[in-house]
């Protein structure tokens, strides 16, 4: 298979998903738009069941006018209850209505759309670009890049991510795209088993996070050569043979590896936040902090507000996440050649470590004999 075919194999993979995303989120758009829709229709009493101007309430008015009390249940008053849960003096928690509307409008819609222009950057660059090639063809030698260890600690924290990014977008996006394809009786199945997967899950993707953190974290502090790969753009938009020097990592890589472990430190905690509800309250104590730059937010929230902004930010970095981990995978795989093998089976061919990370290669040629730095012939 030549270049131009692969080339039109894998832009056209990328164009089929591109579409089936829009169709998704143009799907959600619509049955979004139809569901508030009807919702806020079927809600409206019919008009001989409620007097114009009159609150539906047997209160005595002589305590508190009906309308002033079904006011402040409205916004929130708490009562008070004989029993344990003192959640239930609630009747009314008002800041649930605007949560949805975020859970269901921005978060939804923009994430999306996020995700829809990742894939479309990554073909139209892939139709301009095409595939960085090994310039100097494999030579036929190859070295150690990743160790074993390595390899489990990468697998380990990519397959839990990639199970935890569809479960996810399940629950966020499947009943607009998944149900009507599969019906009410098996998306249900799906949606209750991957709920279960989700939050069993979330512990391998956690112990894999402080493995690639404890490995990898002295080869991603930044040096002079990080500034010198980020000004030539990482020799990513040219198709000239010089590439700029990189150590074991290059910059784009620490960048993203920084990205990961604190995006996956924080969705950890707030998805640790939402297994145990109402016991940890995060947000309180983080806008007091923020107050003391004049922030001006909220710090006495009840454990149910807690909650719902664990949500909200559980979303948002999953989102964010998912965009950086689709160009990550691109670039992985079709998108650079050579590259897969670092994380298959460990070895890279010399030729390609020579063009993208020399000053790494000049590190372990300079050991001492050590067997990391011999080249092996490519079986």
């Amino acid at each position: 298979m030549n270049r131009k075919t692969r080339r039109f194999i894998g832009f056209a993979g990328i164009a089929v998903i591109a579409a089936v995303t829009l169709g998704g989120i143009f799907t959600l758009s619509t049955t979004s738009s139809i569901t508030v829709h009807a919702q806020s229709s079927s809600v409206r009493p019919p008009p001989d069941a409620v007097t114009p101007g009159s609150v539906p309430s047997s209160v005595d008015t002589n305590v508190l006018p009906a309308s002033d009390m079904w006011r402040a249940v409205r916004q929130g008053i708490s009562g008070r209850v004989s029993i344990p849960d003192q959640k239930a003096a609630v009747l009314v928690q008002s800041e649930g209505e605007n949560f949805r509307a975020v859970r269901n409008g921005p978060l939804s819609s923009w994430g999306g759309w996020l995700m829809l222009a990742v894939i479309v950057l990554l073909a139209v660059f892939f139709a301009v670009r095409g595939r960085i090639e090994i310039e100097g063809g494999t030579s036929g030698r190859t070295i150690e890049r990743f160790n074993t260890l390595e390899r489990f600690s990468h697998w380990l924290l990519a397959v839990s991510f990639i199970l935890l990014a569809l479960t996810g977008l399940n629950m966020l996006y499947g009943r607009y795209v998944v149900l009507p394809l599969i019906g009410g009786s098996a998306f249900s199945a799906i949606t209750e088993w991957g709920k279960y997967l989700h939050n069993y899950i979330a512990f391998a993707f956690m112990i894999g996070i402080v493995l690639t953190f404890v490995l990898w974290v002295r080869h991603n502090l930044p040096t002079k050569a990080d500034w010198e790969w980020l000004k030539m753009g990482g020799g990513m938009f040219s198709k000239s043979k010089k590439h700029p020097p990189a150590y074991k990592f290059n910059a784009g890589q620490k960048i993203l590896f920084w990205f990961v472990v604190l995006g996956g430190t924080s969705i950890s905690v707030s998805g640790l936040a939402l297994l145990w509800p109402f016991e940890f309250h995060l947000f309180g104590p983080t806008f007091a902090v923020f107050n003391i730059f004049g922030a001006g937010l909220p710090t006495d929230l009840t454990v149910l507000q807690e909650t719902q902004l664990s949500l909200i930010w559980h979303g948002v970095i999953a989102l964010i996440l998912i965009a950086a981990i689709i160009a990550h995978i691109y670039i992985g795989t079709i998108g650079m050649e050579g590259a897969l093998d670092a994380m298959t089976t460990g070895e890279v061919d010399a030729n390609w470590v020579r063009e993208h990370h020399p000053l790494w290669l000049d590190e372990i040629e300079g050991r001492r004999g050590g067997k990391r730095g011999r080249m092996q012939p490519a079986e």
